[in-house]
């Protein structure tokens, strides 16, 4: 069994019915949002397409909503953390191996259409992999294989007006961070996992993803963040990479949104961005 390599894909931000004020309050928040997309599976999203990764506003149409709701309930915020991988079906039968508990019986296969600058149409595919959900309070944690990158990532949609370049860290309030994070250690290994203030880290390349108690979290974050109506792990918390400070200043002042500055970050609390506190930092 070989060691997989943590990778961030893109984050999830769940938004349920409300596609359209999500679209207009993101674009809000200094974001380039691609068209709306439909899945095979019955979802529907729009992407705010970075370097090497993406924040996905995954909802539903009316006429999706039984299917939607059932795979990822109504609370709204960010439910999805996802990673990469380039090899689904050799990544489901390694995890396998590795004692990970997983859902479905191989990876999952579907896709969504998607209009060409030249008016034709093709269909982006994916492969995901995912970890048992039961495992997961609040959300889904799952590898997702492209079949087609270079349908996502495409140029005219990564320059944003807030100069976000790249996912820098998803926050997890946990009441005991150390249980929370041993689904990832077993995932990925121990030695990408490492103590810190007030929680455990896994180090993802350039990214990490934050395991704090609530402590913690009010200590870094105040206000800003939404608390678990369940009392259950929840992923209150995203770090972007911004090229500039004073971009992403100027952007949220021209949408109105409310936000803070401290200790080098800009902070935007929950409620301007459907459930989940978005921070910037260079």
């Amino acid at each position: 069994m070989s060691q997989i390599t943590p990778r961030i894909d893109h984050v999830v931000v769940n938004v349920a019915q409300q596609l359209d004020e999500s679209v207009a309050q993101y674009q809000r928040l200094g974001f380039v949002l691609t068209p709306r997309g439909h899945h095979s599976l019955g979802s529907s999203n729009h992407l705010a397409i970075f370097g090497n990764d993406y924040l996905e506003l995954l909802g539903y149409e009316p006429q999706n909503a039984q299917g939607a709701v059932r795979q990822w309930g109504t609370l709204r915020g960010l439910n999805g953390l996802v990673f990469k991988t380039n090899d689904s079906y050799g990544l489901f039968a390694d995890l396998g191996q590795r004692g990970v508990q997983l859902d479905g019986d191989g990876p999952q296969a579907f896709f969504r259409p998607i209009e060409l600058p030249d008016g034709s149409t093709r269909d982006v595919r994916f492969r995901t992999v995912r970890l048992d959900p039961a495992a997961i309070p609040n959300g889904r944690i799952f590898f997702c294989h492209h079949l087609d990158p270079d349908l996502v990532w495409r140029r005219e949609w990564q320059d944003h007006p807030n100069g976000t370049q790249s996912i820098r860290q998803t926050v997890v309030e946990a009441h005991d961070p150390g249980a929370s994070i041993k689904l990832l250690e077993k995932t990925f290994g121990s030695t990408e996992v490492v103590a810190i203030d007030g929680g455990w880290r896994l180090s993802a390349g350039d990214a990490s993803i934050d395991f704090l108690t609530p402590t913690a979290i009010r200590a870094r974050f105040g206000d800003t963040t939404e608390t678990s109506p369940n009392g259950h792990d929840r992923k209150v918390a995203l770090s972007l990479r911004t090229r500039s400070l004073t971009k992403a200043r100027q952007a949220l002042q021209a949408g109105d949104i409310a936000f803070r500055e401290q200790n080098g970050e800009i902070i935007v609390p929950a409620s301007e961005a459907f459930g989940v506190a978005l921070v910037f930092a260079e």
